[in-house]
C-alpha cells in the first residue's frame, strides 16, 4: 500500500516539473490582434478597402463620337454607321436603276415625252409609326426606305417616290409599308407588334402626258376594328398637262406714224432742186 501510494507522489512530481518547465506565451493586446486581423483579413482578400471619409472618384466623362476615330469606336458603333452609311447607298442605286430601267423601256419602246409622278402621303394615327416604304412600278423597286428604331421616318408625312419618264402605255404600281405600333402607358405593349400594309394602281400614260399617282396610309374602320387591319393605303390616278413654254411677248415700241392720205384735188408738191 505504501509502495501504491509513492509511485502516486513521484508521477504528481513528474508531472508538476514538466508543467513548469514549459515557457508560457504572453497574451496578444486587443487592440494590435485585432488591427493584425483586420491587416490579414484585408491581405488575404486581395482587394483594398477605401479609408473612412475619403470621397468617391468622379464619373469619367462621355467620350464626343464625333471626335472619336472610327478604328477607335466600339465594334457595335461602327457596325450601325456602316448598316446606315449602306443603306443609303443601296436606296441611291435602286432609284438609279429604275431611272435607267425606265430610259431604256422609252427607248426600246419608242415612246416620247410620257411621264409619271408618284407621291405618298402618310395620315396613320399616333398608334402607329412607319418603319417601311417599299414602291415597285412594273416590277421594278424605284423607291424603298427603312428605319427599324421608328422614331425618324414617321415625322416625314410626304414622300417624293418618283418624277421622271416612262414609256407610254399601261403601268402598274405596288406599295407595301411596314408599321409598328406605338404607345404609352397600358398601351406600351403595342410596340411589340408590326402591321403591314399593302396598295395597288394601274394607270395609262400616253404621249405628251403626265401621269400623277397620289397614295396615302390611312387608319379604316372604327374603335371596333382590330388592330392588324387598320392600316391601309389607298392610290389616286390623275392626269397632269404638260406645262407650256412662255409665248415671246411682243414689243409694245411705237413705231413711225404714217401720213395722212392727200386731200382729193390738191396739188402734188414739186420735186426739189426744179429749175424754171
Amino acid at each position: 500500500m505504501r509502495a501504491f501510494q509513492s509511485g502516486v507522489v513521484l508521477s504528481s512530481l513528474v508531472i508538476a516539473l514538466v508543467a513548469t518547465a514549459q515557457p508560457k506565451k504572453a497574451p496578444a493586446p486587443a487592440g494590435k490582434g485585432s488591427a493584425a486581423g483586420s491587416a490579414a483579413a484585408g491581405s488575404g482578400s486581395g482587394t483594398a478597402m477605401p479609408a473612412a471619409g475619403s470621397a468617391a472618384p468622379a464619373p469619367a466623362p462621355a467620350p464626343d463620337l464625333a471626335a472619336v476615330r472610327p478604328e477607335e469606336m466600339p465594334t457595335a458603333v461602327r457596325m450601325r454607321r456602316l448598316e446606315q452609311k449602306t443603306q443609303a447607298l443601296k436606296e441611291r442605286a435602286w432609284q438609279l436603276k429604275a431611272r435607267v430601267e425606265m430610259l431604256k423601256e422609252q427607248t426600246l419602246g419608242g415612246g416620247v415625252g410620257a411621264q409619271a409622278m408618284i407621291l405618298h402621303n402618310d395620315q396613320m394615327g399616333s398608334s402607329f409609326r412607319i418603319t417601311k416604304l417599299i414602291y415597285s412600278l412594273d416590277g421594278t423597286q424605284v423607291f424603298a426606305r427603312s428605319d427599324e428604331t421608328g422614331d425618324s421616318m414617321y415625322k416625314s408625312k410626304n414622300y417624293d417616290i418618283f418624277s421622271g419618264p416612262i414609256a407610254p402605255g399601261n403601268h402598274s404600281l405596288q406599295v407595301v409599308a411596314t408599321y409598328r405600333g406605338h404607345g404609352y402607358g397600358v398601351f406600351e405593349y403595342l410596340r411589340k407588334f408590326n402591321f403591314t400594309a399593302r396598295g395597288t394602281a394601274t394607270f395609262t400614260t400616253g404621249e405628251g402626258k403626265i401621269s400623277k399617282v397620289e397614295c396615302k396610309g390611312f387608319e379604316k374602320g372604327g374603335a371596333a376594328t382590330p388592330m392588324e387591319k387598320r392600316p391601309a393605303i389607298e392610290c389616286k390616278v390623275s392626269e397632269v398637262q404638260p406645262e407650256k413654254p412662255a409665248e415671246p411677248t411682243k414689243s409694245t415700241t411705237p413705231g413711225p406714224t404714217p401720213l395722212p392720205p392727200p386731200a382729193a384735188g390738191s396739188a402734188a408738191p414739186s420735186a426739189s432742186g426744179s429749175g424754171k
